[in-house]
């Protein structure tokens, strides 16, 4: 069967659930069309390599069609001067929306992505709601305040006010492609902007689908416009209009920074959530049961796809060979397999090109002296697997050490004291995530402020939540996203003040 007939058609899951796919086309100014190049992009199944579907290959005619429906929507301000209850209810609806179609939902991110539907189910489709939900009830509480000027002698009445930034280019990852798109979609719209979001091109169908889903929610046509298409083109392009005000962005720091120097011709404004090479502290006065089986899915969790990964492992020594045992055991006890196999702990990786970028860094561990515990290999599975794989003892200066891989890849070291951990954890250009493992909540806090990175978690790893900003330092990112923090990088602040005649 073809991808065209296959398009047509629809995707089947274990205990016989089918979705159809969404259109395989781009919604820009509430129309789904094709790309003006007529080109299209296969869309391929990583476990097991089969192209299933197609969408456009957007070009940079496509995204100055959906920049200028994303114009007309702010400057006709019916979204942005809705009344904010009712935009929020919109919002909501969303939420709703995405709730009714879960399951349809977590198997095309299965298919998609490859990540198993149980995973999408506990994960993904919930952090998409959450958003919504969360977001929904911001749009009548973005407030500003009186500013109490001393002036001149004179009386003055000064207020500022927070606006929406505009219209907004959004550039979503491939590893969680609905969560990623609505942690970027929800705030924006809270705030009053209007979007033209990018998805991956190896994950484009969960975000045309909650396209989808945001019209039949009442959202107005034109305040969300979806290009596909690669980054190097659409991408590109979005990120050189000079009609987005805001460009946002996740991916990696490579491309985070070539966005800045774009970004600098006209001066738009920028977030960014970028790569990590996050660290694990366990102490040896730590639930070691609870820290082994933490750390262990705090890296192979999505198959090592994921920003916040803790790809270093810090050991306090005396315990340092018991735990290392207990996540190989942890990690050769995770079953690889297609998505919908319900008994899979881990799918494939996203793509050949991935699946290669990671066994190439493996080879460079093997290369440098690091020791293999476990793994290593693809595990003999088709599609774009890697097993779970830990290296022990390898030199600071290596690639597996420096580097984010982005795959299930671990590096662990022993140390002997708090100073030298925490130097070690702080020794990356990232910053994203860090968790500490202890039963010692003083040292725990302490070793938390000490450590630099946007995110800390004790005695626990990569609970996020709407109301907590997520974001990096140093070469991890800039700005922040969800919470107020997250939502308040969609508005400008305006300052008002008036002579007040006496």
């Amino acid at each position: 069967m073809n991808a065209a007939t296959i398009a047509h058609g629809a995707l089947h899951g274990d205990a016989g659930h089918e979705v159809r796919l969404p259109p395989a086309r781009m919604l820009i100014g509430g129309e789904w069309v094709e790309s003006a190049n007529g080109r299209s992009i296969d869309v391929e199944d990583p476990a097991t390599t089969r192209v299933f579907t197609s969408v456009p290959d957007g070009s940079v005619e496509d995204v100055d069609r959906a920049v200028k429906a994303a114009r007309r929507a702010f400057e006709a301000r019916s979204w942005a001067r809705m009344r904010p209850l009712d935009r929020g209810k919109i919002i909501e609806n969303i939420a709703r929306k995405i709730e009714e179609n879960a399951q349809e939902l977590a198997l095309l991110e299965s298919y998609d992505n490859g990540k198993t539907v149980h995973h999408a189910l506990a994960v993904d489709v919930p952090a998409a709601v959450d958003i919504f939900r969360y977001m929904a009830g911001w749009t009548s509480k973005i407030g500003g305040q009186v500013n109490p000027i001393s002036g001149d002698g004179q009386q003055y009445h000064s207020y500022s006010v927070r606006e929406p930034v505009g219209v907004v280019g959004q550039i979503v990852p491939w590893n969680y492609p609905l969560a990623m798109a609505a942690w970027k979609i929800a705030p924006a719209l809270a705030a009053g902007c209007t979007i033209v979001l990018k998805p991956s091109e190896l994950t484009p169908l969960t975000a045309l689908r909650l396209a989808e889903l945001a019209l039949e929610a009442g959202l107005p046509e034109g305040v969300l416009n979806v290009v596909t298409g690669y980054g190097q083109a659409a991408g590109q392009a979005l990120v050189e209009h000079p009609g987005i005000d805001k460009i946002a962005f996740t991916g990696s720091t490579r491309v985070g920074k070539q966005i800045v120097r774009t970004a600098a011709e006209d001066l738009k404004r920028v977030t960014l959530e970028l790569g990590g090479k996050s660290p694990s502290l366990i102490f040896a006065d730590a639930d070691l049961e609870k820290a082994t089986l933490g750390a262990a899915l705090a890296i192979f969790f999505n198959s090592g796809q994921v920003c916040l990964a803790a790809s270093r492992l810090f050991v306090e020594r005396k315990v340092y060979d018991e735990v290392v045992e207990g996540i190989a055991k942890a990690a050769q006890s995770f079953k690889l397999g297609h998505g919908r196999d319900p008994e899979t702990m881990l799918g494939p990786l996203v793509s050949r090109q991935q699946q290669s970028r990671v066994l190439d860094y493996i080879e460079q561990g093997r290369n440098c002296g690091a020791e293999v515990v476990t793994g290593g290999g693809t595990g003999g599975k088709d599609g774009y697997f890697v097993e779970p794989t830990i290296f022990a003892n390898p030199s600071p200066e290596a690639s597996i050490v420096r580097e984010e891989i982005f795959g299930p890849v671990l590096v662990a070291t022993p140390f002997d004291d708090i100073d030298e951990v925490v130097k070690a954890a702080n020794d990356t250009r990232y910053g994203l995530a860090a968790n500490i493992w202890t039963r010692d909540l003083s040292r725990a806090h302490l070793t938390a402020r000490r450590l630099e990175a946007g995110v800390v978690w004790i005695n626990t790893h990569g609970m996020n939540d709407p109301s907590a900003p997520f974001g990096g330092v140093k070469e991890s990112g800039w700005g922040r996203e969800v919470g107020e923090e997250g939502l308040l990088h969609y508005t400008e602040t305006k300052t008002v003040t008036a002579l007040l005649d006496e």
